[in-house]
């Protein structure tokens, strides 16, 4: 397996003027920063649509397993069709900080722009956009209905809705097709813009030697297209609302356990349908990204199902998953494709046999492996233990960044891992770069670290704090910070250890010979 390096770093956190990061010029400067950084991977938080709220701007609580989100599109892409102007753009307040994502203000004006343009646009007479409603009903359809009958009744959740609509009889169906047509077909502008922006990036990543990992959650939102169109996939009871919900046990993290609100699948219905909807799910996942990583991945051998309407998991339990014929199913249908289990939390035997049934890399973060508490788990997130088919981070998403883990653990677990990295004098401030060297030499084929843990961020920059709610996906990256000097740090590290993206280099030497070639032609036809 080929050594490489990524960096982990959210759509969301990118650099823009729009107050969230999105498709825009932005983000291909991300591209060409990451590939004279060496790096091989940009790896990105889940893309779907999210709803709104101080639990819900989460990437891991979509309306859709399969739409994208409208906040992504690049505003400056709808100017240069002509169906905005830059004066309407500037008039807007996305939010004052450049370091923050203010989703008050992004909910509140940036749909305004987008249906302007889509008003303006005569969407229905581009053949692009037929063939991509085509090509897309199976799931756009549903999507898009459900998204305008939700803001017909308020952003409510959809088991609150009329009996009739929210049990979808026929002629209620009918019914707001028709009434609300406009709307249906103003979501459905949305993912089209959607999809044809981002396959745009990603093919300018891969033409750059960049791959992208995906991320896919494992449940779907309770409020949610999914879970509203096919309530025959989840465990509901006969009006459609679930019996019982997903989250984890109480551990020594959060005493009453963590309760998600996801409906559980009913497995049992997904054995009979050899699959079809996850196998679908997967097909679509690996049209958007090169590799996936599946969230909870342990939760498809054993998942935590707790009552419906519980606030605590106390009383949870634990369930069979469908297990490896699952993963067989998809391979047989798809064939090998790149998938990162994340088998982080609570592990058993079978889980442990599950990954290693799959073939998958599994992940390891370090920050797991200086743990006073359980040195015996411990020690699987050691990096001298890392076998190659894995994965390994310095944190993720939804853990302390590593300059701020190293401030709060206890001495004892600072001396140890000091000891552990044989770097007594190094100031805590720099502990950062010990850390990534530990991660880079393990023998882990790739090794991908969060943008904070480059920069030797703390805490303030953290992106999710599993638990709470309100500041949560909110951290993002300025212009001024992805800076030359970190890219050619990035790069040393990739050389030294043998992680170097050689084919990046390559293309970016022969553009600059290209360019010198030219400039000295231009120079040439000057003088003469």
């Amino acid at each position: 397996m080929k050594r490489s390096a990524g960096v982990l770093l959210s759509v969301t956190s990118l650099p823009s003027r729009y107050g969230i990061g999105c498709f825009s010029r932005e983000a291909y400067d991300f591209v060409d920063w990451l590939a004279r950084a060496g790096q091989t991977y940009w790896q990105i938080l889940p893309l779907g649509a999210t709803s709104y709220g101080a639990s819900s701007d989460s990437p891991y609580q979509a309306y859709s397993a399969f739409a994208g989100n409208p906040y992504f599109i690049s505003l400056d892409d709808l100017v240069e069709e002509g169906v905005l102007t830059q004066a309407e753009i500037d008039e807007v307040n996305f939010g004052d900080d450049p370091a923050d994502v203010d989703y008050h203000a992004l909910h509140a004006h940036r749909f305004k722009l987008l249906r302007r343009a889509y008003e303006r646009s005569d969407i229905s007479r581009n053949p692009e956009y037929r063939q991509f409603v085509r090509e897309n009903g199976w799931w756009l359809d549903d999507y898009a209905l459900f998204m305008a009958v939700h803001g017909f009744f308020g952003d409510k959740i959809w088991t609150e809705w009329p009996q009739d609509i929210r049990l979808r009889w026929g002629y209620a169906l009918d019914y707001y097709r028709r009434e609300l047509y406009f709307d249906i077909e103003f979501h459905m502008y949305m993912q089209f813009q959607f999809d044809r922006q981002w396959k745009k990036l990603k093919a300018y990543a891969n033409s750059r030697h960049i791959r992208i990992v995906g991320d896919i959650p494992i449940y779907v939102s309770p409020d949610g297209a999914d879970v509203w169109s096919h309530p025959e996939l989840f465990k509901l009871d006969e009006n459609k609302r679930p019996t019982a919900i997903a989250g984890c046990p109480p551990d020594g993290f959060a005493a009453d356990g963590q309760v998600w609100g996801n409906p559980l699948y009913d497995w049992d219905y997904h054995r009979q349908t050899n699959f079809s909807w996850w196998v679908t799910r997967m097909w679509h996942s690996f049209q958007l990204y090169d590799v996936v990583r599946i969230d909870h991945f342990r939760g498809f051998d054993e998942y935590f199902s707790i009552p419906y309407g519980a606030d605590t998991a106390r009383d949870g339990h634990w369930e069979k998953g469908p297990g490896i014929a699952l993963f067989n199913r998809i391979k047989e249908c798809l064939g090998d494709k790149a998938v990162i289990a994340e088998d982080l939390g609570y592990m058993t035997d079978s889980v442990r046999r599950l990954v290693r049934d799959t073939g998958y890399p599994n992940m390891k973060v370090l920050e797991f492996a200086f743990d006073s508490r359980d040195t015996g788990a411990a020690n699987d997130y050691l990096p001298h233990n890392y076998p190659e088919n894995c994965v390994v981070y310095t944190g993720t998403h939804d853990n302390e960044t590593i300059v701020g883990w190293f401030e709060g653990i206890k001495e004892e677990e600072r001396r140890m891992a000091r000891e552990y990295l044989c770097d007594p004098y190094t100031p805590a401030r720099e502990m950062h770069k010990p850390f990534i060297s530990a991660a880079m030499m393990s023998h882990a084929a790739t090794c991908i670290i969060p943008i904070q843990d480059y920069m030797g961020l703390d805490n303030s920059c953290r992106m999710n704090q599993p638990s709470t709610v309100g500041k949560n996906w909110r951290w993002r990256v300025t212009k001024a910070q992805l800076t030359d000097a970190l890219a050619e740090e990035l790069n040393r590290f990739a050389k030294r250890y043998g992680r170097m993206n050689w084919d990046a280099e390559k293309l970016l030497e022969a553009e600059a010979k290209a360019a010198q070639e030219e400039a000295e032609k231009a120079a040439k036809q000057a003088d003469a």
